[in-house]
């Protein structure tokens, strides 16, 4: 896919106005910004057009505002930050421009930069609006989608406007969809997954999609109670899907017939209630007393999964091992990340991460800077991980 894809050229958009979507969808609190990682991201797409003497009409979101005005995810303060960034006045338009409006084509000076109002404020965004699609088409010549993250979407700045403009991948995005591409089509093997989490029903696809890629399929999280059931395991209150016991079966069947080593828990952490600091016990499976769930791997389980890893070349990962935002929960997956650290930083083994719950556990382990790439795409990621073809990513091939 990558390969049909292409960035724009200085002959396309040389003293042109380009509408370049990219993910501004930022941490905020009281109106600050708490990390500009995303800000800074874009900034080498938007200094290269530059250079082409291109005006570049920024269009983003924020939150979810469910199509309403909602002046605490305006992207108002991004505007400033990015000013400071790139030391170049961004000029904020709190609204996007319609029939009604002032601003035409013309209104968007070359070699300037304007970041629209929160594309989420209006109905039309999600609806892929023909008459919101049609708005967002008649400020430029070009469309430029660098936002991976939201490419999941068919919305009108993701596939209505690309149907309406020539439109071109931005650097971002080839840059994410190289990386994972050349993960499942040519990793080094052998090739592990880790998938954790609080729900099967959220990873069928994406486990079925892996059981025919990778050699093991590590399983944590609450998700790896109801593959416990399926072995015939009592795991007393701890949460899990009775009604996805017959699709545990089936991936373990299926993952037997191509010969996918899955590795599920033989020991684990439990309590009696979720909470921070509660008393704990380390027992085997089949030793969980009554009134007692499990709550994290235990340190066997721990132990076999970072020993596992140690001749695995390619890893992708997506989900926590258990509970990690209650202490002490929080230990099997902090010293899976350590594991996954070191054998990056020794070379010997490339690893993805991706998924809001996994960034946030490595963050908390302190490593997210060690892994060899980690995707804020959310949603795409677990799509990309499903083997999707994402409708923004479906437009731009034509």
């Amino acid at each position: 896919m990558i390969t049909k894809l292409h960035n724009i050229q200085e002959k396309e958009a040389k003293n042109k106005r380009i509408i370049m979507r990219v993910d501004l969808n930022v941490p905020m609190s009281e109106g600050r910004i708490k990390d500009n990682t995303r800000i800074k991201e874009i900034i080498p797409s938007l200094k290269e057009l530059l250079d082409f003497n291109a005006a570049i009409i920024i269009i983003s979101h924020m939150g979810r505002p469910r199509g309403e005005k909602n002046l605490k995810l305006s992207l108002s303060p991004i505007a400033v930050e990015l000013s400071r960034l790139i030391n170049k006045d961004v000029h904020f338009i709190d609204h996007i421009p319609d029939s009604n409006s002032h601003y035409t084509k013309d209104s968007f000076d070359l070699g300037s930069i304007y970041l629209l109002e929160n594309l989420r404020f209006y109905p039309g965004e999600a609806n892929n609006d023909d008459n919101f699609i049609q708005n967002l088409s008649k400020m430029g010549d070009i469309y430029v989608n660098d936002a991976f993250s939201v490419s999941h979407r068919s919305h009108a700045s993701t596939i209505g406007i690309a149907n309406k403009l020539p439109s071109y991948a931005g650097q971002n995005m080839l840059k994410e969809l190289h990386m994972l591409e050349s993960l499942l089509e040519n990793p080094k093997k052998p090739m592990a997954a880790i998938i954790g989490g609080s729900k099967i029903s959220t990873k069928i696809q994406i486990l079925e999609n892996l059981i025919e890629k990778v050699d093991k399929i590590i399983i944590g999280g609450a998700m790896a109670n109801t593959f416990l059931i399926a072995q015939g395991y009592d795991i007393k209150n701890s949460l899990h899907e009775p009604e996805k016991i017959k699709i545990a079966q089936y991936i373990l069947s299926k993952a037997k017939k191509w010969e996918c080593k899955i590795i599920l828990p033989v020991d684990a952490q439990i309590s009696k209630t979720l909470n921070h600091n509660v008393p704990t016990k380390n027992v085997l499976l089949s030793e969980i007393p009554k009134d007692y769930m499990i709550l994290d791997l235990g340190q066997k389980s721990t132990n076999i999964i970072i020993n596992e890893l140690e001749n695995i070349k390619t890893l992708i990962w997506n989900g926590p091992m258990g509970a990690f935002e209650f202490s002490p929960f929080e230990k099997s997956t902090i010293e899976v990340a350590h594991s996954i650290s070191k054998l990056t930083k020794s070379n010997k083994m490339i690893s993805v991460a991706g998924g809001g719950d996994t960034i946030a556990a490595l963050n908390m382990a302190g490593v997210i800077k060690d892994l060899t790439y980690v995707s804020t795409a959310g949603g795409a990621f677990l799509e990309w991980l499903e083997g999707k073809t994402l409708p923004g990513i479906k437009v731009l091939l034509k």
